[in-house]
């Protein structure tokens, strides 16, 4: 039986049916890895596999014959970005040698949610050291312990790609049914568009980041990373809600939907009012961009969309120009913070002793340097009073002076955009997005467009999304050499 493209209804279905075990499914994708993480097309998307998947398919198949089933995700093979954490052997090396043997002492939220479905964590997925946090030079595809990830369509996802690009190749090579990335700017957003797969970005309170080693825990968020929507929709189901510890998602509470699947219908997109919002996101397009976007923009319109273009941010330029602290602070305190937390189980003691290790040996632990954790180091932290300051003027640019602003004056569902391009509004604003698949270059490098809007709204995003997809068609499936 051909996984590779298979959606998550489909492998519920067949394993519902008898005709596919879950321990059949997991040799099914272990076969892939092996025949194309490192080998074959040499992919180098996965940087582990879970020694315990065998023997969790086992019992899992043992609980549904025996009438027993954990939930929709029930003997799904599930990939996770190696940031976030996992107790069960694997390490949790955030891509960096000084992690090379770090173990989770426990499950972060997500992965918990995700087993209580009944998913099989396959493996932890390669991506950008730190999430991009430690070096302005380094390739968005590149880590100290693992090396470069390949784009599954035969290209590099290259400088400010996105740093869920493990993640990403995994899925749309076919060596897991989805996957769990994260974002602060555009690592999510940018990825999936490249490597021609739907990637939900969800509001930064709507998902706890509890386990996950932190980045910027104003704009941190983990979200699923799949081959359709609504596979999306079926995970994001299982990720969503309230955890205390992680008290920035006690803001979701009564905003978590109790199925977002539900509202997902191919004509969603009739009389939705979307906006698109040309300053800045449309700067320096390539032709074939352009192309594939007006060609969305037409699409959008011919299936009942009402397109208000323009509907440009009021403060796209001032996103785009201003360089906030938030970013260097917060990372700075965040991690100190995790690490100190983790007591005798911290690889480092600090941001100060990681920099201090990575410059014993610069030419294997730190090839593109750490100038980012040096500027970071420098930084005064959360505490001062030029962090409090920043983050207001974050807020008020990018949602009450800018989203917001723009929606309320055309009274809009969502906005779009081409690719990722509206990622670092959305990263300040913690607003939700949804990246999906619009079409490709002459060269084959996929091109997506991303939905976006406020606070909370990821089942109207969703709901559009999806009803783009039914109506385009627009994925291919890469072949692998």
């Amino acid at each position: 039986m051909d996984v590779v493209q298979m959606s998550l209804a489909e492998l519920r279905s067949a394993q519902a049916e008898g005709k596919l075990s879950a321990a059949q499914l997991v040799d099914l994708y272990l076969e892939r890895i092996e025949q194309h993480n490192r080998a074959g097309a040499g992919i180098n998307a996965v940087r582990e596999i879970n020694p315990r998947a065998r023997d969790e398919a086992k019992a899992l198949d043992a609980e549904r014959a025996a009438g027993k089933l954990r939930g929709p995700l029930h003997g799904i093979p599930i990939i996770v970005k190696d940031n976030i954490g996992t107790a069960d052997g694997m390490k949790t090396t955030v891509g960096s040698i000084a992690f090379a043997n770090f173990e989770a002492p426990r499950d972060a939220f997500v992965v918990r949610r995700l087993r209580q479905a009944g998913a099989i964590i396959l493996g932890k997925a390669n991506h950008t050291e730190f999430t991009d946090v430690m070096s302005d030079r380094m390739a968005s595809d590149f880590c100290a312990i693992a090396g470069q990830v390949r784009n599954p369509y035969g290209f590099e996802y290259g400088r400010g790609g996105g740093s869920s690009t493990g993640p990403a190749a995994s899925v749309a090579a076919g060596f897991c049914a989805a996957a769990i990335g994260s974002e602060t700017i555009n690592s999510i957003q940018d990825p999936a568009c490249t490597s021609s797969l739907v990637g939900l970005k969800p509001t930064v309170q709507l998902v706890s980041r509890a386990g996950i080693v932190p980045n910027c825990m104003s704009q941190d968020v983990a979200g699923p990373m799949t081959r359709n929507v609504r596979d999306a929709a079926i995970l994001l189901n299982v990720i969503a809600g309230v955890d205390f510890d992680d008290p920035q998602t006690l803001a979701a509470a009564g905003h978590v939907e109790t199925d977002y699947t539900a509202g997902l219908d191919e004509a969603g997109l009739a009389g939705a009012r979307i906006g698109v919002p040309r300053e800045v996101y449309f700067d320096g397009l390539d032709e074939d961009e352009l192309r594939i976007t007006e060609q969305s923009l037409r699409a959008l319109r011919e299936a009942g969309a009402i397109i208000v273009d323009p509907a440009d941010i009021p403060t796209a330029r001032v996103v785009a120009d201003i360089r906030s602290s938030i970013l260097r602070n917060e990372f700075k305190s965040g991690f100190n913070a995790f690490l100190e937390a983790l007591g005798s189980l911290a690889p480092v003691k600090s941001l100060d002793d990681l920099i201090a290790f990575n410059r014993e040996d610069p030419d294997v632990r730190m090839p593109y340097g750490q100038a980012l954790f040096e500027t970071a180091a420098a930084m005064p932290g959360t505490d001062d009073p030029s962090y409090h300051a920043d983050r207001l003027k974050d807020v008020m640019i990018s949602r009450t002076a800018g989203i917001d602003a723009v929606m309320d004056e055309y009274q809009l569902d969502a906005l779009v955009v081409p690719q990722a391009r509206a990622a670092k509004i959305l990263g300040k604003a913690g607003y939700p997005s949804i990246a999906i698949p619009a079409g490709y270059k002459t060269d084959g490098r996929g091109v997506g467009l991303t939905f976006f809007g406020r606070a909370f709204s990821e089942a109207t995003l969703l709901r559009l999304a999806y009803a783009y997809e039914a109506l385009t068609k627009a994925r291919k499936a890469p072949v692998l050499g």
